[in-house]
């Protein structure tokens, strides 16, 4: 029996929820089960209890406001232990239109896609200011160059996970899930597609960040940092081969006016210049060492998939799960 759970993360999302779960498929073909879940992040207007009394077959409150990364998280790793097959990810202010969640399912469905994004078409959002859609567009193809997909919008909070993928997931930034998750699955060479969808009117202004200006510097952060992550030995030898090479310049700018009798008042290039080559041999042995690290942390991601996936009822674990010890038949997957 195939299960999708539908889950929403939630601020203080009283008022827009109601709306939200009754625009939700409750029937969709190729799926026996179709499951709410709703996770209240620290919320203080009784979001949880509008969640219940909206009949949200699952309820997850933290107890304080985590920020929405651990939010989505949180509603990840509750739908698996749910027994989810297939994991829809919605916003809780009805932006995204519900009848739209069967065509972003069908490329999991036919096992064409492991992550599904849908596609708002952001050039086309006329309640979206045209600097607001430019910037949308221009993170869109920095995060399309550093993970190595075609995802036209990445910012999109309406996407679909496979349950393999979804264990596979491990979230480390605190402002927002959207980019990290599509550099992290490029980097795992996870199959993505995109679909167009259809989005319904406003009905509040975005709450994820103050400014735009304050946007950018932190999906900027994020986007180098994962990047950085996954790719330390390639990132730290840019830099020191950068400084290195100024270094050679400025050292090459010396010998000529030595050569040319007139390098008594250059001393201080000579004194940059071994400065800046020491400090490019210094980072590059640090991406060295980071691309030590970053082994280690494939190896503990797959360590925690492996955990994960005990977590699991039996017979519901991937195919390449660890053995399980029986007292009573030994070893069994």
């Amino acid at each position: 029996m195939k299960k999708l759970i539908i889950q929403i993360p939630c601020l203080n999302e009283a008022s827009t929820l109601p709306a939200t779960l009754a625009d939700l498929p409750r029937a969709i073909a190729g799926i026996d089960l179709v499951e709410v879940l709703v996770v209240d992040d620290g919320s203080r207007d009784g979001t949880a209890d509008v969640a219940r009394r909206c009949g949200v077959e699952h309820v997850v409150r933290l107890r304080r406001n985590k920020g929405l990364a651990a939010a989505f998280m949180a509603g990840i790793d509750a739908s698996l232990k749910a027994g989810a097959h297939y994991i829809v990810n919605t916003d809780a202010d009805n932006q995204y239109a519900g009848h739209a969640i069967p065509q972003l399912l069908a490329p999991l469905l036919s096992g064409e896609a492991d992550i599904v994004i849908g596609d708002r078409n952001i050039g086309e959002l006329h309640h979206m200011s045209w600097r607001k859609r430019q910037l949308q567009q221009l993170g869109s193809w920095v995060v399309r160059q550093v993970s190595n997909t075609n995802v036209p919008d990445t910012t999109s909070g309406f996407r679909a996970y496979t349950r393999e993928a979804a264990l596979r997931m491990t979230i480390v930034s605190e402002f927002s899930y959207t980019l990290e998750s599509i550099i992290q699955a490029g980097k795992k060479r996870m199959a993505i597609a995109h679909v167009p969808v259809a989005t319904n009117p406003r009905t509040r202004e975005s709450r994820l960040f103050d400014s735009v200006f304050s946007y950018i510097k932190r999906s900027g952060a994020t986007i180098v940092r994962i990047y950085a992550m996954y790719e330390p030995l390639k990132v730290f030898t840019y830099i020191g081969l950068s400084l290195a090479g100024a270094g050679v310049a400025i050292s090459v700018r010396f010998l000529y006016f030595y050569f040319t009798n007139a390098g008594y008042g250059h001393l201080q290039s000579l004194i940059a210049s071994a400065v800046l080559m020491i400090v490019g041999f210094q980072v590059l042995v640090i991406g060295l060492l980071a691309d030590v690290i970053s082994g280690n942390r494939k190896l503990l991601e797959d360590l925690l998939y492996r955990v994960r996936s005990l977590e699991l009822p039996q017979d519901q674990q991937p195919a390449d799960s660890p053995p399980v010890l029986s007292a009573r038949n030994g070893w069994e997957r």
